[in-house]
């Protein structure tokens, strides 16, 4: 049965006096009422001010700045590849239906679906690093690169691998999910009566495909905002990449509810501003929407 403190039954550490747990508790603020504790945190996290951690007894907030660039710069580029792989694998692959390359995007797809990411990871790590040793195991930087140019090529070289895992694991489903929207705008008869008015090619794929596919993937982009702050846990743990993910992973352990708290809530709000973000990118692309609702 998990405690219901911090502090209950010695976890901070076995050996600790009472004095010295009602002391802890005066500091993080948790010898006070239920509802005087949460009206505290509630103006806390408006001020963007989480506590401090129980494991490092530093800000939150310094805490997760201090590893947000790189989760942000992993995903980021993960995310803009994911969608353009995806889109031009789904789109091709429905517009060529039952071909060859209909055929290897599926199986390719069914392949990225069906691969686990940590496993991926390690068979990536054995193939390039160990047996060829063509790229770096882990980390973001070699010791003996210091500044200059090299520096940079040297942290481009650290993410090819993190990179490609990230990229690979998450093509499978969006390629077929695309596919199978752009299968569904073929069947409609819009489509019928531009091909039977000769509007082919590029002309039917940008006036008559590309608009009624894009709504969903819009949504699914702005769903996809808070996995830039999350970051990825396994493969930040196996890649040893200092991000959001793997401090998750660590705050887990310890039991760091301010750190971990801090990470949900700044989720939970990448969550909302992702919906309204992609509803406002909807009203751009299809005025109606607003009336329609």
């Amino acid at each position: 049965m998990a405690p219901n403190s911090f502090f209950a039954s010695g976890e901070l550490n076995p050996n600790i006096t009472a004095e010295s747990v009602e002391q802890l508790k005066r500091v993080y603020g948790l010898d006070k009422s239920l509802p005087e504790q949460f009206v505290s945190w509630l103006g806390a996290v408006v001020r963007l001010d989480f506590g401090i951690s129980f494991a490092s007894g530093q800000s939150v907030r310094d805490e997760i700045l201090s590893r947000l660039p790189i989760t942000l710069l992993l995903n980021a580029i993960s995310l803009v590849l994911v969608f353009a792989i995806s889109m031009f694998l789904g789109i091709k692959s429905a517009l060529k239906q039952q071909s060859l390359f209909d055929k290897f995007a599926k199986q390719f797809s069914l392949l990225s679906y069906a691969m686990p990411s940590f496993y991926l990871a390690l068979l990536m790590v054995i193939f390039f690093s160990v047996e060829l040793d063509i790229l770096p195991i882990s980390g973001l930087h070699s010791i003996e690169v210091k500044n200059g140019l090299d520096y940079y090529i040297d942290f481009a070289w650290h993410l090819i691998l993190p990179i490609f895992v990230m990229v690979f694991g998450g093509i499978g489903s969006l390629t077929m999910y695309i596919r199978s929207l752009t299968l569904g705008v073929l069947k409609s008869d819009y489509i019928f009566f531009a091909l039977s008015r000769g509007i082919k090619g590029k002309k039917l794929f940008r006036y008559f495909i590309l608009p009624n596919i894009s709504p969903p993937i819009v949504t699914i982009l702005g769903l996809s905002l808070p996995g830039l702050i999350g970051g990825s846990v396994i493969l930040e743990s196996i890649f040893a990449i200092n991000g959001m993910g793997l401090l998750f992973f660590q705050s887990a352990l310890s039991r760091d509810y301010p750190v971990i708290m801090g990470i949900l809530i700044i989720s939970a709000f990448l969550t909302l501003l992702g919906n309204i973000l992609a509803d406002l990118v909807l009203l751009k692309l299809n005025p109606h929407f607003k009336r329609a609702n």
